[in-house]
């Protein structure tokens, strides 16, 4: 009854509430990473095709485009992600 094992200590470490800001647990919304273009295609990247005369020979090739394009916004995480801050060690038994 002396609280002195290494039970006590983890009991008190779990009572421990941390200092600072509250990180809420879950994320449900990240920003999105592709872009829409004129013609309301998403994609991460889009390409356009250009004719490169050499030689007298006419060629096909690809040219990334950049402009005209719209950020997709703030994307809905279904299922909701844990935060990369909040302070629990997971584990597997």
């Amino acid at each position: 009854a002396g609280g002195g094992g290494p039970e006590s200590s983890v009991a008190e470490q779990a009572l421990v509430r941390p200092r600072g800001r509250v990180v809420p647990p879950f994320v449900f919304t990240r920003r999105g990473s592709m872009f829409y273009d004129e013609d309301g295609d998403l994609a991460h990247e889009f390409y356009e095709e250009t004719i490169v005369t050499k030689n007298g020979q006419k060629r096909a090739k690809l040219r990334r485009g950049h402009k005209n394009l719209i950020p997709q916004g703030i994307v809905k995480l279904d299922p909701p992600r844990i935060h990369v801050d909040f302070p629990v060690i997971l584990y597997e038994v």
